[in-house]
């Protein structure tokens, strides 16, 4: 009987009309099970971060800021975020906006450092940015990075005016005015970051920093001295980034100096016009 069978086996095989029906058949089901499987995975829900409210250039994305729904697969189109790590802590591209209800595309989230307004500098609350006018010698040959700390020195010489006493008129004057300065920026002369722009070969031009609110008056008068030939030095300095120190007053003489010179009306002054500025270590 077993022989039976197995001719019955070979004659059907070895016809070619069953070989080709078997084929159809089996290329029917590929087709199906394929076709099946890709419809599924186009319509299985997949939970997507959309924009809880509208957000504006340069906002930082928070957790309240999103939400999540199920989007069918085949409704993805362009370069969307599907993770939420992706996007919270993150930043809004300086040219995007992201209405209420819209998905995060990868173009318009951006971290911290690629912005290009001042969000994307890190400094202290209470700490006021400072703009100070360089060139390639006085930056030491394009030395001063990013990340360093450097101590600003005054030099003020008389260059002609009243009410100034015949010491002042008759001297130069040289000092450290404020230490421990963190460098934020380099930028060229177009606003350009000098050393993050791989694609940038200008010269620097100013560097960005800041300093205690109080410190930024009394940096503003000394430049802006205008009975004196006053020049603001950014000199390098060794101290380590790990220690994070505190900019300080390093010259108590420098300081009642400019303000002896000076005046100021803005809050924080003494009933004469003069900055107040606490007393630190003296030079």
């Amino acid at each position: 009987m077993n022989n039976n069978v197995g001719m019955s086996f070979k004659k059907l095989i070895s016809n070619k009309n069953t070989v080709t029906i078997l084929g159809v058949l089996l290329m029917v089901i590929v087709l199906y099970v394929g076709y099946t499987m890709r419809i599924r995975s186009m319509t299985d829900p997949t939970p997507i971060p959309y924009a809880l409210e509208n957000l504006a250039p340069r906002t930082k994305i928070t957790s309240d800021q999103v939400g999540i729904v199920n989007v069918p697969k085949a409704a993805l189109k362009g370069n969307i975020i599907t993770d939420q790590r992706q996007i919270v802590g993150k930043y809004v591209n300086d040219q995007s906006r992201i209405p209420q209800g819209s998905m995060f595309y990868a173009s318009s989230v951006v971290n911290k450092d690629q912005l290009k307004g001042v969000e994307a500098l890190d400094y202290p609350e209470g700490h006021v940015l400072v703009n100070m006018s360089v060139t390639t010698q006085t930056t030491y040959g394009n030395l001063i990075y990013p990340g360093d700390y450097i101590d600003i020195y005054l030099r003020i010489q008389y260059s002609g005016g009243e009410g100034l006493t015949e010491e002042d008129s008759n001297k130069l004057t040289v000092g450290n005015l404020i230490t421990n300065v963190k460098v934020l920026k380099v930028v060229d002369s177009n606003g350009n970051d000098v050393f993050n722009d791989i694609d940038n070969t200008g010269t620097p031009a100013q560097i960005i920093f800041a300093v205690p609110s109080e410190y930024h008056i009394l940096l503003r008068k000394a430049m802006y001295l205008r009975t004196y030939d006053a020049m603001i030095i950014p000199v390098p300095t060794k101290v380590s980034t790990d220690e994070a120190p505190e900019a300080t007053i390093s010259s108590t003489e420098l300081r009642d100096f400019i303000n002896r010179v000076t005046a100021w009306t803005g809050d924080g002054t003494t009933s004469s016009g003069e900055l107040t500025i606490p007393d630190a270590n003296t030079q």
